[in-house]
């Protein structure tokens, strides 16, 4: 074992990960506030694009300094589509890894994540995580309906190509919610599984009717994630330097002319996509691989010239967050501007969660005062 999969490793990918979020969110990303209030589009694609940048940092450091190994099978989502990505739960950082898909087969910029409402609460990562305009919920559907309903209606105000990430399952895969998901499936006459949960299809009906009513919607991507050698269930697995040594992802693609028309149409449809993942994850661990469609990395390679692109951009976000992180602690430290700028800015986001929620609900509810017709 080598220290970077050790407690060391573990906590220095953890340390700069955090690290990077919060200074990123306070230097890079909080001077472009004042945009906000003259032109929210051109806010939304500076901070979208910003933010981005350090999620690369994140599969940088994942590929080339942890050696974590992608394989990609299935479909790509087209440039500029708006598309709901529905993946599978295995581990709490699924949404993490999926960005190493991202970067070579959606637009990383465009992603919203559905998270748990706890994960704002990160050291760090929170504040980056809310100024994304990311949806965190509660699970009381009240009031989950109306943080959805706001920041959609918004995205979608500003003209925004969301890629939106929906787990249906809720909850990630351990054995615990396991043996809740079979408890379900034994009161309802459902089988039970053994690789996924059965999903709680009410979100994904409503987010899908939503932007299909709205004209938002021109594909839904059905994403499959496996990990042949190890994984990372938990952050604590991360702090101990637990990392996957591969992360599988078979993503397809079902445009909107092919999806279903109803409420009930729809709900059937996603429970027997997850009938079909239990097989699929099931072949998956026997052969440890997804079938040969497609593939990207770990088989036949893709454009060298996008690969060499993408490995360029991986490499320069290195030096740049690393700077980032050494460089503002040693101002603060040695600058009496640099350290009241912090203060306030730190001040800043407590104030926007205290009062308003998050920053995302902050940016919204600016944005409607001054802008919504």
């Amino acid at each position: 074992m080598t220290w970077k999969r050790s407690t060391l490793g573990g906590v220095l990918f953890v340390a700069l990960a955090c690290l990077s979020y919060l200074l990123g969110t306070m230097y890079v990303v909080t001077p472009w506030f004042p945009l906000m209030l003259v032109r929210p589009a051109w806010y939304r694609w500076v901070v979208d694009h910003l933010v981005a940048w350090y999620w690369i940092f994140l599969v940088a450091l994942l590929e080339m300094v942890y050696g974590i190994k992608v394989r990609i099978t299935g479909d790509s989502i087209k440039p500029g589509e708006r598309t709901l990505l529905i993946m599978n739960h295995r581990t709490r950082l699924d949404w993490m890894f999926l960005w190493m898909y991202l970067i070579r087969r959606g637009q990383l910029s465009k992603e919203k994540i559905i998270l748990k409402n706890e994960l704002r609460k990160i050291p760090g990562a929170g504040w980056g995580l809310e100024t994304a305009c990311f949806l965190f919920i509660t699970r009381r559907w009240e009031e989950d309906e109306k943080i959805m309903k706001k920041i959609l209606d918004y995205l979608s105000s500003i003209g925004h190509r969301t890629q939106l990430l929906l787990f249906p399952e809720g909850t990630d895969f351990t054995e615990r919610t396991r043996q809740r998901s079979d408890a379900y499936a034994e009161k309802n006459n459902l089988p039970k599984y053994d690789y996924v949960l059965h999903p709680r299809t009410k979100g994904f009906v409503y987010i899908a009717e939503k932007l299909i009513k709205e004209h938002n919607l021109d594909a839904i991507h059905d994403i499959t994630v496996g990990y042949p050698n190890g994984k990372a269930q938990t952050e604590a697995d991360l702090l101990a330097g637990r990392f996957p040594e591969e992360v599988h992802f078979h993503v397809r693609r079902h445009p909107l002319n092919t999806l279903p028309n109803t409420s009930g149409k729809l709900e059937q449809w996603c429970t027997t996509l997850w009938a079909q993942k239990e097989l699929q994850l099931k072949e998956f661990y026997q052969r440890k691989k997804f079938p040969d469609t497609n593939v990207l990395e770990g088989g036949t390679p893709g454009d060298p010239l996008q690969e060499l692109k993408m490995k360029v951009v991986l490499w320069l976000s290195i030096p740049f967050f690393l700077t980032v992180i050494l460089v503002v602690p040693y101002l603060m430290v040695t600058s009496t501007y640099f350290f009241i700028s912090a203060v306030l800015i730190c001040a800043f986001y407590i104030a926007q969660r205290a009062v308003y929620g998050g920053a995302e609900h902050f940016q919204i509810d600016l944005y409607n005062t001054f802008h919504r017709k």
